[in-house]
């Protein structure tokens, strides 16, 4: 019973907490310290020390941009993005954007964009991948995906000088089309458009402030962006001035400009097209740049267009007299 155990109480030597006898002089020694602790970068196993490591390795290394071989339009310097939705996914496909993957949810009923989307992606010989779900919902971020996505890469820039050459080698007189402002990727995407349907033969961007060729403007754009140079500025206006040196007149959309669409008879010359964001028009620097400023002629004076739509008009007026012209 408790307490009457016949067991001997025995304890093993060393097994007592702390030192059995005496401290064998080690005081004198913990009292000196190990010095100051190092710094996190300077630990062999810290994470810090990691990381600083891998960025030493990559500032030697320095900077890896490759372009994918034999097409125009994208890169490896980003990640890919996913376009969704059944109707974009199988519109993307037929105007032959360039893309590397095609998900489809596991279990997906299948409907006619769907079955033409899988028979339009293996006829390129792309990856069909079947994915759960729940695995699409994380590569969207929870984006309403209707179990479909198209991967698309991100989309590789030219150079101002690159556009330049091309309009100025030409037959025609040059065109290029330039955005200031422009937030709106299916604005942008329709702009690059009606840029390739009507003969230009680049576009502008600025670095800040402007739509990017995301997955959305590739699609908006109907392929066009794999057809038509697209160039980042760093400064738009000094961009301009480039044109301008090369021999382009500069004209910019504003509702206020001295000079209709209809008298626009420079429009045979090599040119260059700037159009405003979707809210304010031409900012004040780029406007002062401009040689001439155009507006659009309309029936009432409260009527408005957006860029896009602003764009093409333009670009439709201006191909039209150079058919009429040559």
């Amino acid at each position: 019973m408790a307490g009457n155990s016949q067991r001997p109480n025995r304890r093993k030597a060393g097994t007592k907490k702390g030192a059995v006898v005496g401290s064998g002089g080690q005081h004198r020694k913990a009292l000196q310290g190990k010095g100051p602790t190092p710094k996190a970068e300077e630990r062999t196993k810290h994470p810090a020390a990691r990381r600083a490591k891998a960025a030493a390795k990559r500032a030697e290394a320095g900077p890896q941009v490759r372009t994918a071989p034999g097409r125009r339009g994208f890169a490896a310097k980003e990640a890919p993005e996913l376009l969704v939705g059944r109707n974009p996914v199988a519109e993307a496909l037929r105007a032959e954007i360039p893309a590397t993957a095609l998900y489809v949810a596991l279990g997906l009923d299948n409907d006619e964009r769907i079955t033409e989307a899988i028979q339009l992606a293996g006829d390129r010989g792309l990856s069909v991948l079947e994915v759960s779900r729940h695995e699409l919902d994380r590569m969207t971020g929870g984006v309403l995906h209707q179990g479909i996505g198209l991967q698309v890469p991100p989309y590789a820039y030219s150079q101002l000088d690159d556009v330049l050459e091309l309009a100025l080698q030409s037959r025609t007189a040059g065109l290029i089309v330039a955005l200031d402002g422009v937030t709106d990727p299916r604005n942008l995407g329709a702009v690059v458009r009606s840029a390739a349907a009507f003969g230009a033969h680049g576009v502008l961007l600025p670095e800040r402030r402007s739509a990017s060729m995301t997955a959305t403007a590739w699609r908006t754009s109907a392929g066009a962006a794999a057809r038509l140079p697209i160039a980042k500025v760093t400064n738009l206006t000094r961009a301009l001035e480039r044109c301008q040196k090369a021999g382009f007149v500069v004209a910019g959309l504003d509702a206020d400009g001295e000079m209709s669409l209809d008298e626009l008879e420079l429009a045979t010359d090599p040119m260059v097209v700037v159009v405003g964001s979707e809210g304010r028009g031409l900012s004040r620097l780029v406007g002062e740049k401009c040689d001439i400023r155009v507006s659009i002629p309309m029936t009432s004076a409260t009527e408005s267009l957006n860029a896009s739509v602003a764009a093409a008009v333009t670009l439709a007026e201006v191909a039209r007299r150079r058919r009429t012209a040559s």
